[in-house]
Protein backbone atom coordinates (compact mmCIF):
# COMPACT_ATOMS: atom_id res chain seq x y z
CA UNK A 1 0.00 0.00 0.00
CA UNK A 2 1.09 3.67 -0.45
CA UNK A 3 1.57 6.13 1.80
CA UNK A 4 -1.74 7.92 0.81
CA UNK A 5 -3.90 4.51 1.00
CA UNK A 6 -2.53 3.94 4.88
CA UNK A 7 -3.87 7.44 5.40
CA UNK A 8 -7.29 6.82 3.46
CA UNK A 9 -7.56 3.55 5.66
CA UNK A 10 -7.01 5.39 8.91
CA UNK A 11 -9.29 8.13 7.74
CA UNK A 12 -12.30 5.31 7.48
CA UNK A 13 -11.18 3.76 10.62
CA UNK A 14 -11.28 6.82 12.77
CA UNK A 15 -14.34 7.95 11.14
CA UNK A 16 -16.71 4.33 11.88
CA UNK A 17 -14.79 4.32 15.29
CA UNK A 18 -15.93 8.27 15.95
CA UNK A 19 -19.39 7.36 14.81
CA UNK A 20 -19.46 4.74 17.99
CA UNK A 21 -19.91 1.76 15.75
CA UNK A 22 -17.25 -0.53 17.56
CA UNK A 23 -14.31 -0.40 19.73
CA UNK A 24 -11.46 0.63 17.90
CA UNK A 25 -9.72 -2.68 18.52
CA UNK A 26 -12.30 -4.77 17.11
CA UNK A 27 -12.81 -2.47 13.89
CA UNK A 28 -9.31 -2.67 13.30
CA UNK A 29 -9.06 -6.49 13.88
CA UNK A 30 -11.96 -6.35 11.08
CA UNK A 31 -11.04 -4.13 8.75
CA UNK A 32 -7.70 -6.55 8.66
CA UNK A 33 -9.13 -10.01 8.28
CA UNK A 34 -11.37 -8.55 5.37
CA UNK A 35 -7.76 -6.93 3.58
CA UNK A 36 -5.69 -9.49 3.73
CA UNK A 37 -3.39 -7.91 1.20
CA UNK A 38 -2.51 -5.64 3.71
CA UNK A 39 1.39 -6.62 4.12
CA UNK A 40 2.83 -6.49 8.54
CA UNK A 41 4.27 -2.87 7.40
CA UNK A 42 0.83 -1.91 5.79
CA UNK A 43 -0.96 -2.86 9.39
CA UNK A 44 1.68 -1.14 11.66
CA UNK A 45 1.83 2.02 9.80
CA UNK A 46 -2.32 2.22 9.95
CA UNK A 47 -2.46 0.76 13.46
CA UNK A 48 -0.03 3.55 14.38
CA UNK A 49 -1.67 6.37 12.94
CA UNK A 50 -5.45 5.37 14.47
CA UNK A 51 -3.93 4.78 17.57
CA UNK A 52 -1.70 8.32 17.53
CA UNK A 53 -4.93 10.33 16.35
CA UNK A 54 -6.72 8.65 19.55
CA UNK A 55 -3.93 8.61 22.01
CA UNK A 56 -3.08 12.02 21.13
CA UNK A 57 -6.80 13.56 20.22
CA UNK A 58 -7.26 16.52 22.84
CA UNK A 59 -3.34 17.72 21.69
CA UNK A 60 -4.35 17.17 17.62
CA UNK A 61 -7.46 19.13 18.11
CA UNK A 62 -5.72 21.94 20.08
CA UNK A 63 -3.56 22.68 17.17
CA UNK A 64 -6.34 22.56 14.53
CA UNK A 65 -8.51 25.26 17.08
CA UNK A 66 -5.10 27.10 16.91
CA UNK A 67 -4.27 27.21 13.38
CA UNK A 68 -7.37 26.77 11.45
CA UNK A 69 -10.16 28.29 14.03
CA UNK A 70 -13.41 26.88 13.07
CA UNK A 71 -12.72 24.36 11.51
CA UNK A 72 -14.68 21.32 12.55
CA UNK A 73 -12.16 18.55 13.63
CA UNK A 74 -12.76 15.24 12.06
CA UNK A 75 -11.08 11.91 10.79
CA UNK A 76 -9.76 13.25 8.04
CA UNK A 77 -7.91 16.45 9.26
CA UNK A 78 -6.90 14.77 12.54
CA UNK A 79 -5.12 12.09 10.37
CA UNK A 80 -3.14 15.19 8.73
CA UNK A 81 -2.35 16.76 12.04
CA UNK A 82 -1.01 13.31 13.20
CA UNK A 83 1.02 12.82 9.99
CA UNK A 84 2.54 16.15 10.57
CA UNK A 85 3.02 16.56 14.74
CA UNK A 86 3.67 12.71 15.29
CA UNK A 87 5.30 11.43 12.55
CA UNK A 88 6.75 14.49 11.63
CA UNK A 89 6.20 14.45 7.88
CA UNK A 90 5.90 17.77 5.57
CA UNK A 91 3.43 19.48 4.21
CA UNK A 92 5.16 18.62 0.61
CA UNK A 93 5.22 15.34 1.07
CA UNK A 94 1.84 14.55 2.39
CA UNK A 95 0.43 16.93 -0.61
CA UNK A 96 1.86 14.74 -3.08
CA UNK A 97 0.54 11.52 -1.19
CA UNK A 98 -3.07 12.88 -1.11
CA UNK A 99 -3.55 13.40 -4.78
CA UNK A 100 -7.27 12.32 -5.01
CA UNK A 101 -6.09 9.16 -6.68
CA UNK A 102 -7.79 5.90 -6.52
CA UNK A 103 -7.65 4.61 -3.09
CA UNK A 104 -6.17 8.05 -1.81
CA UNK A 105 -7.08 11.17 0.09
CA UNK A 106 -8.96 13.92 -1.85
CA UNK A 107 -6.32 16.91 -1.89
CA UNK A 108 -5.57 18.93 0.47
CA UNK A 109 -8.20 22.15 0.40
CA UNK A 110 -7.23 25.87 1.40
CA UNK A 111 -7.89 25.57 5.16
CA UNK A 112 -6.08 21.80 5.32
CA UNK A 113 -2.98 23.38 3.41
CA UNK A 114 -2.78 26.71 5.50
CA UNK A 115 -3.10 24.17 8.45
CA UNK A 116 -0.33 21.81 6.73
CA UNK A 117 2.04 25.08 6.66
CA UNK A 118 1.91 26.13 10.05
CA UNK A 119 2.05 23.29 11.80
CA UNK A 120 4.95 21.12 9.70
CA UNK A 121 8.35 20.94 12.19
CA UNK A 122 6.08 22.30 15.28
CA UNK A 123 6.29 20.11 18.26
CA UNK A 124 3.23 17.84 19.64
CA UNK A 125 3.53 19.29 22.91
CA UNK A 126 2.90 23.38 23.70
CA UNK A 127 3.97 25.06 26.96
CA UNK A 128 0.75 27.25 26.36
CA UNK A 129 -1.47 24.03 26.21
CA UNK A 130 -3.79 22.90 29.29
CA UNK A 131 -2.87 20.20 31.62
CA UNK A 132 -5.95 17.90 30.46
CA UNK A 133 -5.04 18.84 26.85
CA UNK A 134 -1.41 17.81 27.47
CA UNK A 135 -2.27 14.88 29.41
CA UNK A 136 -4.93 14.01 26.50
CA UNK A 137 -7.46 13.07 28.83
CA UNK A 138 -11.47 14.19 29.11
CA UNK A 139 -11.16 17.90 30.73
CA UNK A 140 -14.49 16.75 32.12
CA UNK A 141 -13.17 14.31 34.11
CA UNK A 142 -9.97 16.20 35.62
CA UNK A 143 -11.34 16.68 39.05
CA UNK A 144 -12.10 13.19 39.58
CA UNK A 145 -8.68 12.23 38.32
CA UNK A 146 -6.77 14.87 40.48
CA UNK A 147 -8.67 13.78 43.47
CA UNK A 148 -7.97 9.85 42.96
CA UNK A 149 -4.18 10.58 41.58
CA UNK A 150 -3.02 13.90 43.27
CA UNK A 151 0.59 14.90 42.69
CA UNK A 152 0.67 11.61 40.39
CA UNK A 153 -1.72 12.80 37.90
CA UNK A 154 0.44 13.77 35.51
CA UNK A 155 2.86 11.21 35.48
CA UNK A 156 0.13 8.58 35.41
CA UNK A 157 -1.68 10.13 32.41
CA UNK A 158 1.89 10.40 30.50
CA UNK A 159 2.10 7.12 30.90
CA UNK A 160 -1.51 6.32 29.63
CA UNK A 161 -0.26 7.82 26.47
CA UNK A 162 2.81 4.99 25.91
CA UNK A 163 1.58 1.62 23.81
CA UNK A 164 1.24 -1.54 26.27
CA UNK A 165 3.53 -4.52 26.40
CA UNK A 166 1.54 -8.29 25.44
CA UNK A 167 1.22 -10.30 28.74
CA UNK A 168 0.99 -13.57 28.50
CA UNK A 169 -0.48 -15.96 31.72
CA UNK A 170 0.72 -18.96 31.90
CA UNK A 171 -1.94 -22.05 31.85
CA UNK A 172 -0.99 -24.13 34.84
CA UNK A 173 -3.45 -26.68 33.88
CA UNK A 174 -1.37 -27.73 31.07
CA UNK A 175 2.29 -25.92 31.65
CA UNK A 176 4.69 -23.69 33.92
CA UNK A 177 6.29 -20.55 33.18
CA UNK A 178 9.66 -21.57 32.72
CA UNK A 179 8.92 -24.28 30.36
CA UNK A 180 6.37 -22.26 28.51
CA UNK A 181 9.41 -19.17 28.12
CA UNK A 182 11.72 -21.98 26.74
CA UNK A 183 8.87 -23.12 24.39
CA UNK A 184 8.68 -19.24 23.38
CA UNK A 185 12.35 -19.07 22.85
CA UNK A 186 12.48 -22.12 20.52
CA UNK A 187 9.95 -20.06 18.41
CA UNK A 188 11.79 -17.28 18.29
CA UNK A 189 9.99 -15.12 20.71
CA UNK A 190 11.78 -13.50 23.59
CA UNK A 191 9.42 -13.38 27.16
CA UNK A 192 10.63 -11.25 30.11
CA UNK A 193 9.23 -12.58 33.23
CA UNK A 194 6.69 -9.85 34.90
CA UNK A 195 7.71 -8.39 37.92
CA UNK A 196 4.74 -9.52 40.06
CA UNK A 197 2.86 -11.90 38.76
CA UNK A 198 4.29 -15.34 39.02
CA UNK A 199 2.35 -16.94 36.42
CA UNK A 200 3.34 -13.50 33.10
CA UNK A 201 5.42 -13.43 30.20
CA UNK A 202 6.04 -10.25 28.97
CA UNK A 203 6.03 -9.44 25.06
CA UNK A 204 8.22 -6.13 23.64
CA UNK A 205 7.82 -7.58 20.18
CA UNK A 206 4.56 -7.89 17.55
CA UNK A 207 3.76 -11.28 17.70
CA UNK A 208 1.25 -13.73 15.77
CA UNK A 209 0.31 -15.17 18.71
CA UNK A 210 -2.43 -17.10 16.80
CA UNK A 211 0.31 -19.07 14.56
CA UNK A 212 2.39 -20.32 17.67
CA UNK A 213 2.02 -23.96 19.23
CA UNK A 214 2.30 -22.72 22.69
CA UNK A 215 -0.91 -20.29 22.15
CA UNK A 216 -2.89 -23.07 20.06
CA UNK A 217 -2.25 -25.51 22.07
CA UNK A 218 -3.96 -23.68 25.46
CA UNK A 219 -0.30 -23.60 27.49
CA UNK A 220 -0.67 -19.49 27.69
CA UNK A 221 -3.57 -16.85 27.61
CA UNK A 222 -3.54 -13.00 27.05
CA UNK A 223 -4.13 -11.05 30.34
CA UNK A 224 -2.79 -7.94 31.67
CA UNK A 225 -0.43 -8.99 34.24
CA UNK A 226 -2.84 -6.32 36.47
CA UNK A 227 -5.49 -8.73 35.84
CA UNK A 228 -3.27 -11.60 36.66
CA UNK A 229 -2.78 -10.46 40.20
CA UNK A 230 -6.38 -9.71 40.50
CA UNK A 231 -7.02 -13.21 39.35
CA UNK A 232 -4.60 -14.30 42.03
CA UNK A 233 -6.27 -12.27 44.55
CA UNK A 234 -9.16 -14.45 44.81
CA UNK A 235 -7.34 -16.96 46.26
CA UNK A 236 -9.96 -19.88 44.46
CA UNK A 237 -8.32 -23.23 45.86
CA UNK A 238 -9.11 -26.72 44.56
CA UNK A 239 -11.86 -28.34 45.58
CA UNK A 240 -13.69 -24.84 46.55
CA UNK A 241 -17.23 -23.19 45.09
CA UNK A 242 -16.30 -20.02 42.88
CA UNK A 243 -18.21 -17.31 40.88
CA UNK A 244 -17.22 -14.86 38.68
CA UNK A 245 -20.38 -12.49 38.37
CA UNK A 246 -19.24 -10.43 35.80
CA UNK A 247 -16.93 -12.88 33.14
CA UNK A 248 -17.39 -11.35 30.13
CA UNK A 249 -15.35 -12.90 27.61
CA UNK A 250 -13.95 -15.44 30.41
CA UNK A 251 -10.76 -14.24 31.33
CA UNK A 252 -10.51 -14.05 34.97
CA UNK A 253 -12.73 -17.00 34.44
CA UNK A 254 -9.71 -19.17 32.94
CA UNK A 255 -7.19 -17.49 35.55
CA UNK A 256 -9.48 -18.73 38.44
CA UNK A 257 -9.91 -22.64 36.69
CA UNK A 258 -5.81 -22.46 36.56
CA UNK A 259 -5.50 -21.56 41.03
CA UNK A 260 -8.00 -24.34 41.26
CA UNK A 261 -6.43 -27.20 39.53
CA UNK A 262 -8.76 -27.35 37.57
CA UNK A 263 -10.27 -28.98 40.22
CA UNK A 264 -13.97 -27.69 42.38
CA UNK A 265 -17.14 -25.81 40.79
CA UNK A 266 -16.35 -22.74 39.07
CA UNK A 267 -19.73 -20.59 38.07
CA UNK A 268 -18.80 -17.97 34.94
CA UNK A 269 -21.99 -15.29 34.71
CA UNK A 270 -23.09 -12.22 32.42
CA UNK A 271 -25.84 -10.80 31.24
CA UNK A 272 -24.30 -11.01 27.70
CA UNK A 273 -25.29 -14.32 26.50
CA UNK A 274 -22.53 -13.54 23.62
CA UNK A 275 -19.91 -12.69 25.84
CA UNK A 276 -20.20 -15.66 27.71
CA UNK A 277 -20.28 -17.41 24.13
CA UNK A 278 -16.78 -15.67 23.35
CA UNK A 279 -15.18 -17.83 25.86
CA UNK A 280 -15.71 -21.01 24.48
CA UNK A 281 -12.97 -21.57 22.50
CA UNK A 282 -10.76 -20.31 25.42
CA UNK A 283 -12.10 -22.27 27.60
CA UNK A 284 -11.86 -25.56 25.26
CA UNK A 285 -8.40 -24.70 24.50
CA UNK A 286 -7.36 -24.03 28.21
CA UNK A 287 -8.81 -27.52 29.13
CA UNK A 288 -10.64 -26.09 32.10
CA UNK A 289 -12.81 -28.39 32.44
CA UNK A 290 -14.52 -27.50 35.71
CA UNK A 291 -16.16 -24.11 34.10
CA UNK A 292 -20.31 -23.83 34.03
CA UNK A 293 -21.84 -20.46 32.07
CA UNK A 294 -24.71 -19.00 33.43
CA UNK A 295 -26.42 -16.18 32.00
CA UNK A 296 -28.45 -13.74 33.93
CA UNK A 297 -31.57 -11.89 33.61
CA UNK A 298 -30.09 -8.90 35.91
CA UNK A 299 -27.41 -8.39 38.75
CA UNK A 300 -30.81 -9.67 41.12
CA UNK A 301 -31.56 -12.99 38.78
CA UNK A 302 -33.49 -15.44 40.65
CA UNK A 303 -30.08 -17.53 40.70
CA UNK A 304 -28.32 -15.81 43.19
CA UNK A 305 -31.54 -15.98 45.73
CA UNK A 306 -31.18 -20.09 45.01
CA UNK A 307 -27.46 -20.12 45.43
CA UNK A 308 -27.48 -17.47 48.18
CA UNK A 309 -24.71 -18.55 50.68
CA UNK A 310 -23.39 -21.00 48.40
CA UNK A 311 -20.05 -19.96 47.40
CA UNK A 312 -16.23 -19.69 48.90
CA UNK A 313 -15.34 -16.63 46.41
CA UNK A 314 -16.94 -14.75 44.50
CA UNK A 315 -15.28 -12.13 42.35
CA UNK A 316 -17.46 -9.01 41.10
CA UNK A 317 -15.00 -7.44 38.04
CA UNK A 318 -17.66 -4.48 38.14
CA UNK A 319 -18.24 -2.42 34.96
CA UNK A 320 -16.11 0.74 35.13
CA UNK A 321 -15.25 3.81 33.43
CA UNK A 322 -11.84 2.28 32.17
CA UNK A 323 -9.76 4.58 32.92
CA UNK A 324 -6.84 1.86 33.67
CA UNK A 325 -6.92 0.71 30.26
CA UNK A 326 -6.51 4.22 28.32
CA UNK A 327 -2.86 2.39 27.00
CA UNK A 328 -4.41 -0.54 25.21
CA UNK A 329 -8.22 1.14 24.71
CA UNK A 330 -7.55 5.51 23.95
CA UNK A 331 -10.83 5.28 22.14
CA UNK A 332 -12.81 4.57 25.56
CA UNK A 333 -11.62 7.80 27.25
CA UNK A 334 -13.42 9.83 24.53
CA UNK A 335 -16.89 7.65 24.49
CA UNK A 336 -17.28 8.65 28.46
CA UNK A 337 -19.61 10.75 29.10
CA UNK A 338 -19.94 12.95 32.81
CA UNK A 339 -23.18 11.20 33.45
CA UNK A 340 -21.28 8.10 32.84
CA UNK A 341 -19.10 7.62 35.99
CA UNK A 342 -22.33 8.72 38.30
CA UNK A 343 -24.90 5.65 36.29
CA UNK A 344 -21.58 3.59 36.75
CA UNK A 345 -20.85 4.14 40.61
CA UNK A 346 -24.98 3.12 41.11
CA UNK A 347 -24.74 -0.21 39.17
CA UNK A 348 -21.63 -1.33 41.10
CA UNK A 349 -23.11 -1.02 44.15
CA UNK A 350 -25.94 -3.13 42.80
CA UNK A 351 -24.41 -5.65 41.82
CA UNK A 352 -22.31 -5.85 44.74
CA UNK A 353 -25.20 -5.46 46.89
CA UNK A 354 -26.61 -8.88 45.08
CA UNK A 355 -23.83 -10.81 44.51
CA UNK A 356 -22.84 -10.79 48.16
CA UNK A 357 -25.13 -12.56 49.30
CA UNK A 358 -23.65 -15.58 47.02
CA UNK A 359 -20.77 -15.36 49.84
CA UNK A 360 -21.18 -18.23 52.70
CA UNK A 361 -20.14 -17.18 56.33
CA UNK A 362 -16.66 -17.31 55.96
CA UNK A 363 -16.18 -16.78 51.98
CA UNK A 364 -14.65 -13.73 50.54
CA UNK A 365 -16.17 -11.17 48.04
CA UNK A 366 -13.81 -9.65 46.02
CA UNK A 367 -14.15 -6.16 44.24
CA UNK A 368 -12.10 -5.46 41.30
CA UNK A 369 -12.58 -2.10 38.64
CA UNK A 370 -10.40 -1.59 35.66
CA UNK A 371 -10.56 2.36 37.02
CA UNK A 372 -8.36 4.62 38.75
CA UNK A 373 -11.27 6.83 40.12
CA UNK A 374 -12.12 6.68 43.73
CA UNK A 375 -15.34 7.13 43.20
CA UNK A 376 -15.34 3.85 41.73
CA UNK A 377 -12.67 2.01 44.51
CA UNK A 378 -11.85 2.73 47.88
CA UNK A 379 -15.26 4.67 48.08
CA UNK A 380 -17.66 2.09 46.45
CA UNK A 381 -15.65 -0.08 48.59
CA UNK A 382 -16.20 2.14 52.10
CA UNK A 383 -20.45 2.50 50.76
CA UNK A 384 -20.72 -1.53 50.75
CA UNK A 385 -18.99 -2.21 53.81
CA UNK A 386 -21.18 0.74 56.03
CA UNK A 387 -24.09 -1.30 54.55
CA UNK A 388 -23.22 -4.48 54.90
CA UNK A 389 -21.80 -4.85 58.86
CA UNK A 390 -21.12 -9.25 58.31
CA UNK A 391 -18.66 -8.01 55.30
CA UNK A 392 -14.85 -6.58 56.73
CA UNK A 393 -12.09 -5.88 54.83
CA UNK A 394 -8.92 -8.08 54.19
CA UNK A 395 -5.84 -6.05 54.40
CA UNK A 396 -3.99 -6.97 50.94
CA UNK A 397 -0.36 -7.41 52.81
CA UNK A 398 -2.16 -10.61 54.34
CA UNK A 399 -3.96 -12.37 51.50
CA UNK A 400 -0.79 -11.02 48.97
CA UNK A 401 1.48 -13.76 50.63
CA UNK A 402 -0.64 -16.43 50.50
CA UNK A 403 -2.21 -15.59 47.29
CA UNK A 404 0.43 -14.40 44.93
CA UNK A 405 3.47 -15.01 47.17
CA UNK A 406 6.46 -12.17 48.21
CA UNK A 407 5.76 -8.95 49.66
CA UNK A 408 2.54 -7.09 48.45
CA UNK A 409 3.72 -3.54 46.45
CA UNK A 410 1.70 -1.79 48.93
CA UNK A 411 0.95 -1.29 52.67
CA UNK A 412 -3.16 -0.14 51.83
CA UNK A 413 -5.37 -1.56 53.13
CA UNK A 414 -6.78 -2.26 49.35
CA UNK A 415 -4.45 -2.77 46.01
CA UNK A 416 -4.42 -0.18 43.59
CA UNK A 417 -2.01 -0.86 40.57
CA UNK A 418 -1.39 2.05 37.77
CA UNK A 419 0.88 2.04 34.26
CA UNK A 420 3.36 4.39 35.80
CA UNK A 421 4.20 2.56 39.07
CA UNK A 422 4.11 -0.99 38.67
CA UNK A 423 3.81 -1.26 34.62
CA UNK A 424 0.32 -2.71 34.50
CA UNK A 425 -3.32 -1.76 33.62
CA UNK A 426 -4.64 0.47 36.01
CA UNK A 427 -6.35 -2.15 38.68
CA UNK A 428 -8.47 -1.87 41.99
CA UNK A 429 -8.81 -5.05 44.02
CA UNK A 430 -10.01 -5.68 47.24
CA UNK A 431 -10.85 -8.64 49.50
CA UNK A 432 -13.73 -8.61 51.66
CA UNK A 433 -14.93 -11.73 54.32
CA UNK A 434 -17.86 -12.52 55.38
CA UNK A 435 -18.44 -13.21 58.96
CA UNK A 436 -18.85 -17.03 59.82
CA UNK A 437 -21.74 -18.06 61.90
CA UNK A 438 -21.49 -17.47 65.61
CA UNK A 439 -21.41 -21.05 67.27
CA UNK A 440 -23.99 -20.82 70.25
CA UNK A 441 -21.76 -20.79 73.54
CA UNK A 442 -22.82 -24.39 75.67
CA UNK A 443 -25.89 -24.62 78.07
CA UNK A 444 -25.37 -23.74 82.01
CA UNK A 445 -26.00 -27.69 82.37
CA UNK A 446 -23.80 -28.77 79.92
CA UNK A 447 -20.88 -26.59 80.72
CA UNK A 448 -17.50 -28.77 82.53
Amino acid sequence: MTPGARAEAAIGLLAAIEAGKAPADDLVAEYFRRHRFAGAKDRAAISELIYGVLRFRASLDWWLAREVPGVEPSARIRVLAALLLIEERSAAQIARDWDGDRFRPARLDAAERRFAEAAEGKPLADRAMPASVRGNYPAWLEPALEASLGRDLAREMAAQLEPAALDLRVNTIKSEREAVRAALAREGIEAARTKLSPLGLRLFARVPLGKLDTFRQGHVEVQDEGSQLASLLVEARPGMRVVDFCAGAGGKTLALAASMGNRGHLVACDISARRLERATERVRRSGASIVQRRVLSSAHDPWVKRHAAGFDRVLVDAPCTGTGTWRRNPDAKWRLKPEDLAELTALQADILASACRLVRPGGRLIYVTCSLLADENEEQVARFLAAHADFGLLPISSVWGEAVGGTAPTRAEMLRLSPARHGTDGFFVAVMERAPLATNPPAADDAP
